[in-house]
């Protein structure tokens, strides 16, 4: 399986704004944005760097800035929009509601990771379960109704103590979810609904982009 495998911090230098891959880090002083808001390279810092971006560029830079988000694959993210271009709606929120239903996505919103990166690796290493069936598959897309649980064995580990004692009261789960910290599990009530995905995207320009 590809995957994303140097520093994640240019990426977010890259599209100059927090992408929240590191969790809590990126809310402390030590985030790489607070420290060197530029792209990295030996030009990044240069005014030179500052030239007129085309409308080609921006609508890269918003595929490219979705896509590191969600943690997704160029061909894995094309595979995603030709999906979303043949439901029902508007394309670009739908294609965002596909990405919001990926498994890695709701553990990451349900609170039981700092981030969709974690999120993922406690997907791949077996600790949950769709429907009572345990599934190590990051872009398994949870539907309506669906309930995403913490394995039972993997209750009894210490970051899971830890982590339902953080999730209390925590009020950070979307209104589409519904989590039970007491049965540390989570279900699907709604789609995801594009008032309810705070993420600074422009899913025109993503629709712009492929629709060349």
């Amino acid at each position: 399986m590809a995957r994303h495998t140097d520093a994640v911090c240019r990426l977010c230098r890259r599209e100059g704004l927090k992408l929240f891959l590191k969790g809590d880090r990126c809310l402390s002083p030590k985030c790489a944005i607070e420290k060197r808001n530029f792209p990295p390279g030996d030009h990044g810092n240069k005014a030179t760097f500052r030239r007129k971006v085309s409308d080609y560029g921006m609508q890269m830079r918003e595929k490219q800035k979705a896509r590191r988000i969600y943690g997704v694959m160029e061909k894995q993210f094309r595979r995603y929009f030709h999906e979303a271009s043949r439901r029902k709606g508007m394309t670009g929120v739908t294609l965002l509601a596909i990405l919001e239903s990926r498994l890695d996505n709701v553990v990451y919103r349900l609170g039981f990771a700092d981030s969709r990166s974690q999120a993922r690796q406690l997907v791949q290493h077996g600790h949950f379960q769709v429907n009572g069936k345990k599934t190590d598959i990051p872009s398994f897309l949870v539907n309506i109704g669906d309930v995403v649980t913490v394995g039972a064995s993997s209750r009894n580990m210490t970051y899971f103590k830890d982590r339902s004692q953080i999730m209390q009261g925590s009020g950070r789960t979307p209104a589409w979810l519904n989590l039970s910290v007491m049965n540390m599990s989570g279900s699907m009530v709604n789609q995801p609904g594009r008032e309810d995905i705070e993420i600074p995207l422009n899913e025109q320009l993503i629709v712009e982009f492929y629709s060349r």
